[in-house]
């Protein structure tokens, strides 16, 4: 027999709507005795005992609020006890607000014992030692908390003569089903995704890693979106100073608005002004787990479907998940590509820019007179050149982007074939230099991570820029810069290099080539033991 069955008759119907919200908290189920009648409430946040203040005060903080649907109920013998119901109507499944059309009597005759009158005092007697059903109800004691179920979905139900409160879930918001990730397609391996749910997120998780040592911790939020956000990591895996130096910085999420994974990012990465990513981004599960058993820390929050990894190295961004489901040689060959193609996409214009400028007398004199041919009539430096054509690439990247899906590929590739071959006829662009763009183009597209393709799409420009001052020289230049400020970031106090810098031999099978499986497979938990029995040992010495 359902706790919530209910025979309440309705006669009013108030309305109003709420902020729109969730709020993350973890309700303690009050054990004292409710049958507490005195007049109001002893602070402003506790729940008063006269209904009349409790409705008042609802309809005050839910003014001007259409969603928000107020039940006025009479109950118990001669329907001379009162009560009511609050929920959000765009958030509650309609089935849930069923469970009121059956009888009080069925209840308390099934759930609290054969002839017991039905009164305020009896009800808050039985579900303060018993607060348990089979739609998780909870006792409220904190009129804020009481306002925070409802705009996360849940009834809440006040009853007269009594300062506590009954809150169930019943959220029914429809949310995107788990489908295969659009922004990592792979072709072997799981195709699930996250969503925007993160109760499934955390389910889908769990499933793939069925161990206690797995935490999942909420972050303390508030102002107006009170968003949930947690976080999760592997016990006994995680590296300890790390985890508390994440914890210190997410500690910064109390007092912001959070609304995306992007924005936790911002406020915990190391510098905020480098190009280059300090994490990772992931839709799939296996990725996530993958990155959990490695030590990683992952961030999740609700209303988005990417999970944030931390720390992320820049050796890691240059890798893909479908790198462990083919086999060993394929992968290294694979990631060897990758490589080149990070080479491609942020030097291969500024390259060009220096040969074809500076240094012609490097080029072998059959591919010079070709470029000297293809360059003849053209009114612009090579550099100019340069910037035009990668200036248009990068407007048509953007708005095949922004198109809607069906034609935005179609604009993109139509768009780039006409304004090239135009280019070209039109004696403004040299082929060779369109070869050279287009190249650059296809390579940024091979990097796995987006964010790591962007830092090299904004690094080409200051690239370009040097080649054209000072040629070869130019170019190493800003690429030592560029090495300089890599050997220097770090992302959550590790250095963003490593295992190159500082060197760690030992961790340079799953680099630039991936080595065996069985080589790489590790029980964190039976690294944990050895870690343990070492710092034992240690101790023991020291005694």
């Amino acid at each position: 027999m359902n706790v919530f069955k209910w025979l309440l008759r309705r006669r009013n119907r108030g309305e109003g709507s709420a902020h729109r919200g969730a709020a993350g908290r973890s309700p303690s189920e009050e054990r004292t005795d409710p049958a507490n009648t005195t007049d109001g409430a002893s602070e402003a946040s506790d729940i008063s005992s006269r209904l009349a203040d409790n409705l008042q005060r609802m309809q005050q903080i839910f003014d001007r609020c259409s969603d928000i649907a107020i039940l006025h109920w009479q109950y118990g013998p001669e329907m001379k006890y009162s009560a009511f119901s609050i929920y959000s109507k765009a958030l509650v499944q309609k089935k849930e607000t069923n469970y009121f059309k059956d009888s009080l009597q069925d209840l308390v005759r099934h759930e609290i014992g054969p002839g017991t009158e039905v009164t305020p005092e009896n009800i808050g007697h039985y579900f303060s030692r018993h607060v348990a059903s089979s739609n998780s109800a909870l006792l409220v004691k904190n009129f804020d908390e009481a306002v925070a179920d409802v705009l996360n979905g849940n009834i809440v139900i006040f009853i007269d003569l009594w300062d506590k409160a009954l809150s169930y879930a019943a959220k029914g918001l429809e949310t995107r089903q788990v489908s295969e990730s659009v922004n990592e397609p792979v072709v072997l391996g799981p195709r699930e995704s996250t969503v925007e749910s993160l109760s499934k997120n955390i389910g889908m998780l769990r499933n793939r890693l069925k161990t206690p040592q797995f935490k999942i911790e909420p972050v303390p939020s508030s102002g107006q979106t009170k968003t949930k956000v947690v976080y999760g990591y592997l016990e006994g895996a995680v590296n300890r100073e790390v985890l508390a130096e994440f914890q210190r910085r997410i500690a910064g999420l109390r007092d912001k608005e959070i609304l995306e994974t992007s924005f936790v990012e911002e406020i915990i990465e190391d510098s905020k002004y480098s190009p280059f990513p300090q994490f990772r981004y992931t839709e799939r599960t296996d990725v996530a787990v993958a990155s959990l058993l490695e030590g990683k820390i992952i961030v999740m929050v609700e209303g988005t479907g990417s999970t944030l990894i931390c720390p992320g190295l820049f050796v890691e961004l240059l890798q893909s998940s479908e790198d462990y489901y083919q086999r060993t040689v394929i992968s290294s060959l694979i990631r060897l590509l990758r490589l080149v193609a990070l080479l491609i996409a942020v030097g291969l214009p500024s390259i060009y820019i220096a040969f074809s400028t500076y240094h012609p007398e490097l080029i072998p004199t059959v591919l010079l007179l070709a470029i000297v041919n293809s360059r003849e009539g053209i009114p612009f430096p090579a550099f100019l050149e340069a910037l035009v054509m990668e200036f248009f690439f990068e407007l048509l990247r953007e708005a095949g982007i922004r198109l809607p899906r069906p034609v935005g590929s179609a604009v993109s590739i139509v768009g780039a074939l006409v304004i090239g071959e135009a280019s070209i006829n039109a004696g403004i662009a040299s082929p060779i230099m369109v070869i050279v763009v287009a190249l650059t183009g296809i390579a940024s597209f091979a990097i796995p991570q987006y964010n790591l393709g962007i830092a090299l799409r904004i690094l080409r420009f200051p690239l370009m820029l040097c080649a054209a001052a000072l040629g070869l020289f130019g170019v190493m230049i800003a690429f030592i810069l560029i090495w300089l400020h890599l050997a220097s970031l770090r992302t959550l106090g590790q250095p963003y290099l490593s295992p190159l810098g500082p060197f760690i031999p030992r961790q340079q099978k799953d680099v630039y080539v991936r080595a065996p499986l069985g080589t790489l497979l590790r029980s964190p938990r039976l690294q944990h033991m050895r870690e343990t029995a070492k710092h034992a040992e240690q101790m023991h010495a020291q005694e």
